[in-house]
């Protein structure tokens, strides 16, 4: 006899199963305040996401004005995808922190 009704485990994040894509995500980059920063980050959205919405993003500045948290929303349409976004954003110079 085989049992049919044992659980299968699975290897997967469980976020994975909560999660439905494709999902409107947003992600904040912390970087040195310049042109530069700001100018890579869109860069990076628009690559993983063709139709993302410059509008969108959010800039805020620290106290004192050196650093800037940079906030994009863009179009997740897998985990793979997402993965593939933080590590560009992750492994670019001028970021340097992403959450």
């Amino acid at each position: 006899m085989t049992e049919q009704n044992t659980p299968q485990k699975s290897n997967d994040n469980p976020l994975d199963s909560v999660i439905e894509y494709p999902l409107d995500f947003p992600i904040k980059v912390m970087g040195l305040k310049s042109e530069e920063f700001l100018a890579a980050v869109k860069e990076i959205a628009n690559k993983h996401d063709p139709e993302f919405d410059e509008a969108t993003i959010e800039l805020r500045d620290s106290r004192e004005g050196k650093y800037q948290s940079v906030t994009i929303t863009i179009l997740a349409t897998s985990r793979d995808h997402l993965d593939g976004i933080y590590r560009e954003l992750t492994a670019h110079p001028l970021s340097k922190m992403v959450f």
